[in-house]
């Protein structure tokens, strides 16, 4: 697998989720995930002018760089909404997602991964759980990295370092459900990984961009999670 073709591999899975047999997987996500990003969109114009008001007050002196400092300003505060609301999203949609991940599989090699019959009821608390075990994992990583952006001088390294933290955690998020349905643990997920680190991080990659065209991203979940079930099946699947 090149290092493209891991890039692209989310908008193949976008293109997956409209074939006969996986829609009906799809139908929950993709409804969680238009609910979550209509809250995220709603929350991010009202209280925006707040955020602004807050950040360049009248007063301050740095009003008068608002014509520079406002874009700039505008896409974090837009980045944080929806980074935030899709960690939310993902939580809410985590056992819809394993059997996503388990469908799509057995598309690609006509059987379904161990003990995926078990139900929907039976994934949620599990696939809670490894939500929760994520976030941790992320934040323990990206407070270090948040405050080497706050150092003048080395803040330019700290943004690099935070780009590719937040590829690698979109990687972990979406390969733990295919992953996960063959019973590996976190750490051996993340030890596979660090094998193909740069197919990783461009994987990673295209799950953000996807997030980031609208309309599209209302499915950029799903998709996500459809990309790296065919991610384990082209690099892993064979080494069970």
């Amino acid at each position: 697998m090149s290092v493209l073709h891991a890039f692209l591999l989310p908008f193949h899975g976008l293109r997956m989720l409209f074939q006969p047999g996986l829609r009906r997987y799809v139908f929950w996500p993709l409804l969680i995930n238009i609910l979550i990003f209509a809250g995220a969109a709603w929350l991010a114009a009202h209280y925006f002018a707040q955020y602004i008001a807050a950040v360049l007050p009248a007063d301050s002196w740095l009003h008068y760089l608002e014509w520079l400092l406002w874009p700039i300003l505008a896409a974090a505060y837009l980045l944080l909404v929806f980074y935030s609301f899709t960690v939310v999203a993902n939580l809410i949609a985590s056992p819809f997602n394993s059997v996503l991940a388990a469908r799509v599989e057995e598309r690609l090699s006509g059987r379904l991964p161990p003990d995926s019959d078990k139900g929907l009821a039976a994934e949620i608390v599990p696939a809670i759980k490894g939500e929760i075990g994520k976030l941790w994992y992320f934040a323990t990583r990206a407070i270090p990295v948040l405050i080497l952006m706050l150092i003048p001088g080395v803040n330019a390294i700290g943004s690099v370092l935070w780009l590719l933290l937040g590829f690698w955690f979109l990687t972990i998020e979406y390969l733990d459900y295919p992953m996960g349905n063959h019973h590996l643990r976190p750490y051996e997920q993340r030890r596979r990984l660090r094998r193909y680190p740069f197919r990783g991080w461009a994987f990673g990659a295209g799950a953000n961009l996807l997030m980031m065209i609208p309309v599209i991203n209302l499915a950029a979940m799903p998709a996500s999670v459809a990309g790296a079930t065919l991610f384990w099946h082209e690099c892993f699947a064979g080494e069970e």
